[in-house]
């Protein structure tokens, strides 16, 4: 066994460097059919969900194929191969098999224990079989990976470590209220019908909404989960269907939306929400730092510097990209400035104007930056710290106003444009947020048991593939064996020509019994060994001790693997 998974998820790369990164249907089906084009692979999976993208693949070389896989990922993702590696992982053999069960386990999710992934997986494993791209090794993999998701659920707690992504969303919405009362009476919509957008209608409607309204690209599929919502046993929820041009308006009568769409580009605007806030409040939207502004000029207290200000005209710091909230005059906000840049924003920060050393002392370039890097070093050494050159102003924190529209994205690429995060009367729980949230969420104590259950199918796995391994061998030296038999009662009965049918079988059944016996301890000591790690190097043995031709092994190989295809299905 050879198996590579290259990927990234939320655990190793920014939420910024998954959207970008991020697969649609048709990239996967791309990606899958050059990976197996490809030298070092034989086999290719994709498993690509909102937080995650991994290429699973059975190589004959690891560094050419983590080459190879690596490369792959960033050409087909469009992120350049520089920039994605840092954020890449890699597993081989064991340890690839290990992540993927803990995958679909939840032991790897964003909310630990969710049952989604095991969706997912089973879909990877459909996709990756559809295109004949899976073979033994991966249908092997994916399919215990479920069964292994599946015991870890039913003979465990992990459902109590972690809810579904778009369970916790909700509870991120409501701020650690109740659900349930959060959400009774209030009126969503639903962007998307996919299976997370079909999830969330389904937990909005138990948790007791008094409208959803569906909106899809094709109406038909809108309606559809519309119907399956009025018509359910379990609520008594009001659903109808729009087209999605319908969704500004909407957006001004809903409580509540939740957006999971396959679009490449925005769903939601600020300028979108901006207006479907005004449309339901008859009041501004503001961004909180017009808020901020507002609330200065309403207590007397003395502004900070901001963007735009008259103030900023000649400091040399970007103010633009500072965040909300910072104050340009600590010490944190000249990190990374080249030492002229430094002079010059102490300059400004003392209450003069931004200083063009060059011009004034006619020296420039290394010479001139050595000198005051110096300078500043020495200064840092003797008071511990760079100076200030003024203290800086409090900042005056304004308690933001309850929010009217609750947003909920569980897209990647994003539906919902970041900057609804800065407006007041809004709430918006993104991949983003939640990620920052779940960090802090408490482990279970059932966490412990599922990774000792990984640990133990991690073992049972490679021990059952390592056997497996030897098995064409072993059926390759019964097969030279049962010829050596034929061959010896052909020549017996040329010899013996006058030998009756039932001396002739008796004799042949007799010769059959000795080569068996002969042949069972072997065999079965050899499977065994193999099955032990390190155990790999039994079938060469084999195959030179009795000189097996390599040809009929690989024989028994492909006839295995053509069975396997022919019986293939999801567990």
């Amino acid at each position: 066994m050879s198996l590579l998974v290259v990927g990234l998820s939320h655990r190793s790369a920014p939420v910024s460097v998954l959207e970008r990164a991020s697969l649609n249907a048709g990239a996967q089906l791309k990606l899958l059919q050059d990976t197996v084009a490809a030298e070092p692979a034989t086999e290719a999976a994709v498993l690509a969900t909102c937080n995650r993208i991994e290429l699973y693949a059975d190589v004959d070389k690891f560094h050419a194929g983590v080459a190879e896989l690596s490369t792959l990922l960033a050409q087909h993702s469009g992120v350049g191969l520089e920039e994605l590696t840092p954020y890449l992982y890699v597993h081989y053999e064991d340890r690839a098999v290990h992540h993927l069960f803990s995958v679909a386990c939840g032991l790897d999710s964003m909310v630990v224990g969710e049952g989604q992934i095991l969706g997912q997986i089973k879909d990877s494993l459909a996709r990756a079989q559809d295109l004949h791209t899976a073979g033994r090794l991966l249908n092997d993999l994916f399919q215990q990976a479920l069964r292994v998701g599946k015991r870890a659920h039913s003979e465990t707690g992990i459902d109590r470590a972690g809810q579904s992504l778009v369970t916790f969303g909700l509870e991120q919405l409501s701020a650690g209220a109740d659900v349930q009362q959060w959400a009774r009476g209030k009126r969503a919509l639903v962007i998307g019908a996919g299976s997370m957008s079909s999830l969330a209608a389904a937990t909005l409607a138990r948790a007791g909404v008094a409208e959803i309204v569906v909106a899809n690209r094709t109406f038909e599929r809108a309606e559809r989960l519309a119907r399956i919502l009025s018509e359910g046993d379990d609520t008594d929820v009001l659903a109808r269907a729009v087209p999605m041009d319908s969704v500004p308006g909407e957006l001004t009568r809903a409580d509540v939306a939740v957006s999971c769409t396959g679009a490449t580009g925005l769903v939601l605007t600020a300028d979108a929400v901006v207006a479907s806030v005004e449309g339901r409040t008859g009041a501004p939207a503001v961004a909180d730092t017009a808020v901020r502004e507002t609330a200065v000029r309403d207590t007397g207290e003395t502004p900070l510097p901001g963007a735009g200000s008259a103030a900023d005209e000649n400091c040399p710091l970007d103010l633009s990209s500072v965040p909300s909230g910072f104050s340009v005059m600590g010490e944190a906000a000249v990190a990374g400035m080249d030492a002229a840049t430094l002079e010059q924003h102490g300059a400004w920060a003392a209450g003069g104007t931004a200083v063009d050393r060059t011009r004034e002392t006619g020296r420039g370039g290394p010479e001139a930056d050595t000198e005051l890097i110096g300078a500043l070093a020495a200064t840092a050494t003797r008071v511990g710290r760079i100076p200030e050159r003024r203290r800086p102003e409090p900042v005056v924190e304004v308690p933001r106003p309850e929010p009217v529209l609750f947003l909920l994205d569980l897209a990647m690429p994003r539906d919902v444009d970041a900057a609804v995060h800065r407006l007041a009367g809004v709430r918006l729980v993104d991949i983003e947020s939640l990620a920052d949230a779940s960090a802090d969420a408490p482990m279970a104590a059932d966490v412990d048991m599922v990774r000792r259950i990984v640990a133990d199918e991690v073992t049972a796995f490679g021990a059952a593939q390592r056997a497996a391994h030897i098995t064409p061998t072993v059926v390759a030296l019964r097969s030279m064996a049962a010829d050596v038999v034929a061959g010896e009662i052909a020549r017996l009965e040329g010899r013996l020509p006058g030998l009756d049918d039932k001396h002739r079988a008796e004799i042949t059944q007799t010769v059959k019994r000795v080569v068996d016996k002969l042949l069972h301890a072997p065999t079965v000591r050899v499977k065994q060994l193999a099955a032990e790690p390190g155990g790999a190097g039994y079938a060469d043995a084999l195959r030179t001790l009795f000189d097996l031709d390599q040809e009929t092994v690989a024989s028994v190989s492909r006839a295995e693997n053509s069975t396997t295809e022919k019986n293939r299905g999801p567990a």
